[in-house]
């Protein structure tokens, strides 16, 4: 079997953490340039060697990871190049009260970082697209092998196969018993495998037979360890079950959580939190005067009736709370049961406005700033919906672990509006549970972004 050797591989940790070095070094150049007064304050050599030195401990941590980790959304590499910033400016200000060094201009230290902030998650983007471009190209992969040939080794496969950009060559599968279905490539029953892991050179061993066979997965174990290799232990788990998970311990038994939430985290709640409560009071501070009341005007010219909808919807946990809206419609007894559709008669000439512009939702901002709702999450639906779909959607009820939001992931990739079709549903339920279990503080910027940007475009659905 002949593979394509992998060059230069063992030499990108130690380039990408020098290239990281560089770049602060450079960006500490940019930064004297644009404020000299640091050179004047204090010889800027000192200076240097201190950005130098409080980056040392992060360029150890980080060891090129993020550069080269083969399976990582790119949100977390953002997340991760920000939580460097932080750290670099923690030890960097430590040496300087160690040291007992001041004097020096604030405003030089705020440019620097800043540059920090942007130049680094830029770098570490820039450098995995490059990383994985050579190993689409072949370059920089591991060899891998799969034991079994169930229905979760195929799985495993087809993940390993999905992006060239992972870097896996996948060499073939080691089994006792293949199944009758099974047409990959068979290197050899569990006895020939530590002689095959030598052989092919092979650097990652995935298994995925149940565990309940000790005496092959103590074969599999032993041949990974005596060639230095690393072993993965597959759990078999069906389509059904959540893609994320979490591992805890039962003393000292590991058992998995098949729904992974960042949001059970208190500092990651705190977070949102503080976000919504900040961002939902300059809405209602600055938009108040300038939106809120010329709209309240225009909505009770309309037509008779109040000038906000609060509606009963379903909220976090199942818990039921008063949705916030502007009116939009005439007061009819439809409203809690019927959405609104395409040239819907119900629905005033501002009202279609207000509607197209999503400055319907604005009140919302109050059921934000109540601790009802979060800026950003799953839109909250009618009672109605709510008891329809848990029967129809298995993990309808999912949606429900975090707070409803006034925009969420579904919403800005196009599943908002009607749901006249179940399919429809389906498919915002999927991008909420997907939020849910991939939330981070930069996904809801993301969105949030997206929000502001399809409302001033305009939106189809919205009506």
């Amino acid at each position: 079997m002949k593979i394509k050797k992998r060059s230069f591989g063992k030499y990108l940790t130690g380039l990408f953490s020098i290239s990281d070095l560089v770049l602060v070094n450079l960006l500490f150049g940019i930064t004297c340039l644009i404020c000299p007064e640091i050179g004047h304050a204090l010889r800027v050599k000192t200076l240097w060697v201190l950005v130098n030195t409080a980056y040392l401990p992060v360029m150890l941590w980080m060891s090129g990871k993020p550069h080269q980790q083969r399976v990582l959304l790119m949100d977390h590499v953002v997340k991760n190049a920000f939580v460097v910033v932080g750290i670099h400016a923690l030890f960097f200000f430590s040496l300087l009260a160690f040291l007992e060094i001041d004097g020096l201009p604030l405003h030089g230290y705020l440019i620097f970082y800043c540059l920090m902030a942007v130049g680094i998650p830029l770098w570490w983007i820039i450098s995995r697209r490059i990383i994985k471009g050579l190993r689409r190209h072949g370059y920089n992969f591991l060899r891998v092998a799969i034991v079994g040939t169930g229905p979760t080794a195929m799985r495993l496969l087809e993940e390993l196969q999905s992006d060239a950009g992972f870097g896996y060559k996948v060499l073939g599968f080691f089994s006792d018993n293949p199944t009758p279905t099974f047409n990959g490539t068979l290197l050899g029953n569990i006895d020939q495998m530590h002689q095959m892991v030598a052989d092919l050179q092979i650097d990652q061993i995935f298994y995925t037979l149940s565990g309940s066979n000790e005496e092959t997965l103590a074969k599999a174990v032993k041949a990974t360890d005596d060639n230095v290799i690393k072993f993965y232990y597959v759990p078999q788990v069906s389509r059904r079950v959540a893609r994320s998970f979490e591992l805890h311990n039962v003393g000292v038994m590991p058992v998995l959580s098949i729904r992974r939430n960042p949001l059970n985290s208190t500092i990651n709640r705190a977070l949102k939190r503080t976000f919504d409560l900040l961002f939902s009071s300059v809405v209602l501070v600055f938009f108040w005067p300038f939106v809120y009341v010329p709209v309240a005007i225009l909505i009770k010219r309309s037509s008779p009736g109040p000038v906000f909808f609060k509606q009963e919807r379903t909220g976090y946990k199942g818990r039921t709370f008063k949705c916030w809206k502007f009116r939009t419609m005439k007061v009819n007894a439809d409203a809690d049961k019927q959405q609104a559709t395409k040239g819907d008669s119900r629905t005033t000439r501002i009202g279609e406005f207000l509607r197209k512009t999503s400055i319907d939702e604005l009140p919302q901002f109050i059921n934000v700033w109540k601790g009802d709702m979060s800026v950003v999450g799953p839109r909250p639906h009618m009672l109605r919906h709510t008891e329809d779909y848990t029967k129809l959607i298995d993990l309808y009820m999912v949606r429900h672990a975090v707070k409803p939001g006034i925009t969420g992931w579904a919403q800005v990739n196009g599943y908002r509006g009607i749901t006249d079709e179940l399919w429809k549903m389906e498919r915002r339920v999927e991008h909420d549970v997907w939020y849910i279990e991939n939330w981070n503080f930069l996904l809801d910027l993301k969105i949030v972004v997206r929000t502001v940007i399809n409302a001033v475009h305009g939106e189809e659905n919205a009506f």
